[in-house]
């Protein structure tokens, strides 16, 4: 009977009426590319950020690797980071001619572990790329205290974690390079995009450059380029979208916690001990809950994918995985990777599970997939 209902996508858009409206004034008005509209909802994350520098960019990967390239950081250097995440994160290392250096997670935040991180500092190392895994911040004190001691910098993957905070302070108000995601499943949204937090307006300045052609422009008629950049700009469309997405953020991410919340109350506080699966840690107060993950007992190599097939067969239900260990894509590998090396990651790797959550997602929706969890682990 479940799987005759709708079907339950585990992230979906929230795009309103006014957005679609405001997408058609900047068609209508003639300049659709980088203008009015994303110099505006520039300003208006700079505010959000507490006055710091704020570029915006049509991905939040190239942001990254523009984070890097501001940093210094090139062939011969070596850059910290977690195997649990998009391949985007480590790609980024490789694009600027560095090499990734992986460090094992902690199985409870399923973040990187910062012990681990400290001991695969060597004297090549030049930067650190901390992951908000599903919006919950590493600790903060304990990653700059470790990057001020061997003076690194420090890209903040924070993709997922808009709105996130730590002991009060947004992510993105403080920290050193800060990097955000705005494509289609984030809180919110561009559609496709993202934008670089910086510290000073020097570091402003040189991003514009590497987000177009390392174009400098003056007078009426002057032009310069003394930078190789690339062609990263976001559009006024994607902007327009942007700041309607912005003005609702703090609704959209208490609507979140809320959705969170009840899927606590629902799982109970004996789902881990019958089960043997975990739960995430209830971060309330720091994580915007961008996604909420269990992690599944451990049944062979085809538990997820069982799983998986029987929450949409049976249930109707849609569910992600967020994420594989990258080390062990062909890509790494061929660099020397393997099996066993990070046994956490690869452990959290093969079991993660995302479940449904989304701006618009209902507490019926938490009860019918907490019902299609529990239905299927105990079977």
């Amino acid at each position: 009977m479940t799987a005759e209902l709708p079907f339950l996508p585990f992230s979906r858009p929230t795009i309103d009426e006014d957005t679609i409206a405001a997408v058609g004034d900047v068609l209508r008005s003639g300049w659709i590319t980088t203008g009015p509209k994303n110099q505006a909802f520039e300003a208006q994350l700079s505010e959000y950020f507490g006055g710091r520098p704020v570029r915006t960019f049509n991905s939040g990967t190239c942001t990254m690797e523009i984070a890097l390239r501001i940093a210094g950081v090139g062939p011969g250097d070596e850059v910290i980071t977690t195997p649990i995440t998009w391949p985007a994160t480590s790609a980024v290392i490789l694009e600027v001619g560095a090499t990734p250096v992986f460090a094992d997670i902690d199985e409870r935040t399923r973040n990187i572990d910062l012990d681990k991180l400290e001991a695969a500092i060597t004297p090549r190392t030049r930067a650190i790329i901390p992951v908000f895994l599903s919006g919950l911040p590493v600790d903060m004190d304990r990653l700059y205290a470790i990057a001020e001691k061997y003076k690194l910098r420090v890209v903040e993957d924070a993709a997922q974690a808009i709105g996130s905070t730590w002991k009060g302070k947004r992510i993105g108000a403080i920290g050193d390079l800060v990097s955000f995601s705005f494509q289609v499943n984030k809180n919110i949204t561009t559609v496709e995009g993202g934008c670089l937090v910086m510290n000073t307006p020097e570091e402003a300045r040189l991003a514009e450059k590497y987000r177009l052609q390392g174009v400098t422009r003056s007078g009426v008629d002057g032009i310069d380029v003394d930078v190789l950049g690339g062609k990263y700009n976001m559009s006024d469309v994607n902007a327009a979208i942007g700041l309607r997405q912005l003005a609702r953020l703090e609704e959209f991410n208490a609507h979140r916690e809320k959705i969170a919340r009840h899927y606590f109350q629902c799982f109970g506080p004996d789902f881990e001990a019958n089960t043997g699966a975990q739960l995430p840690i209830q971060a309330f107060g720091s994580s915007n809950w961008h996604l909420f993950q269990i992690i599944l007992p451990d049944h062979g190599p085809g538990t997820r994918a069982e799983f998986m097939t029987r929450m949409q067969k049976e249930y109707n239900i849609g569910t992600g995985y967020h994420y594989a260990a990258v080390h062990l894509f062909t890509l790494y590998r061929e660099r020397g990777f393997k099996d066993g090396q990070f046994p956490v990651a690869e452990k959290i790797g093969r079991l993660t599970v995302t479940l449904p959550m989304f701006n618009t997602m209902t507490l019926g929706d938490v009860e019918r997939v907490v019902a299609a969890v529990n239905g299927i682990l105990a079977k």
